[in-house]
């Protein structure tokens, strides 16, 4: 227009798609998900997470304070152990680790988190090996290999995000909490009834107990 133009912006561009002379956005590529990884035997992959318990559970001593869900996922099986906790810091991981280790009945191979910080250093500290945190080094006692999702990627933590939203509409929107010494108990009784003996379309209907359970039969 400072150089004379006197038509209109619309017109402008009318003319330029005429004669096809617009820039041409290319398309964003499509995501495509990469092939699921079968998992052969129990323990060759737990999925572990922690879930923030809603506010809206607790009462009386509990109202007011933070509880914490730690679960993990055996991936052959869906067998899984759930425990409470009062923090969730790399203390509190490793301390659940322990107690995965002495109730799970195979050896671990490969431990799957996300990149939280009670978990790994990997975005707040430096990559040397010495930086590890406590339930890092666990793991590394352990001789259990540690795979980190790719971040803001939760979906690759598929199986411990499902049964967490699960959690939300059979746990905790029915279940009310007075204490920690209560929501622990009252947890441990849903994870043991509810879930391990919740029969799954994906293990052929099947709870997680009895496709754990057939499988140390068969070793």
């Amino acid at each position: 227009m400072q150089r004379g133009y006197s038509r209109s912006i619309s017109g402008l561009y009318r003319f330029l798609r005429k004669q096809k002379m617009m820039a041409v956005k290319p398309a964003n590529p499509k995501y495509v998900p990469k092939p699921y990884e079968q998992m052969l035997f129990p323990g060759q992959r737990i999925q572990i997470d922690v879930k923030f318990v809603p506010s809206i559970c607790l009462v009386n001593q509990a109202q007011g304070q933070s509880f914490f869900q730690y679960t993990a996922i055996d991936e052959y099986s869906r067998w899984r152990f759930v425990e409470a906790f009062e923090e969730h810091n790399t203390y509190s991981s490793a301390v659940f680790l322990d107690h995965l280790m002495k109730v799970f009945p195979m050896p671990i191979q490969c431990v799957q988190t996300d990149n939280g910080s009670e978990f790994t250093k990997r975005f707040t500290g430096t990559k040397r090996e010495e930086n590890l945190t406590l339930f890092e080094e666990r793991l590394r006692q352990y001789g259990i290999k540690h795979k980190k999702i790719r971040p803001f990627t939760p979906r690759h933590n598929g199986k411990v995000e499902r049964s967490h939203r699960k959690d939300n509409e059979r746990f905790y929107a029915t279940h009310t909490l007075y204490s920690f010494e209560d929501f622990a108990a009252q947890l441990k009784v849903y994870n043991r009834r509810g879930y391990n003996n919740f029969p799954m379309r994906p293990l052929g209907w099947k709870t997680p107990n009895e496709v754990l359970r057939d499988y140390l039969r068969s070793v």
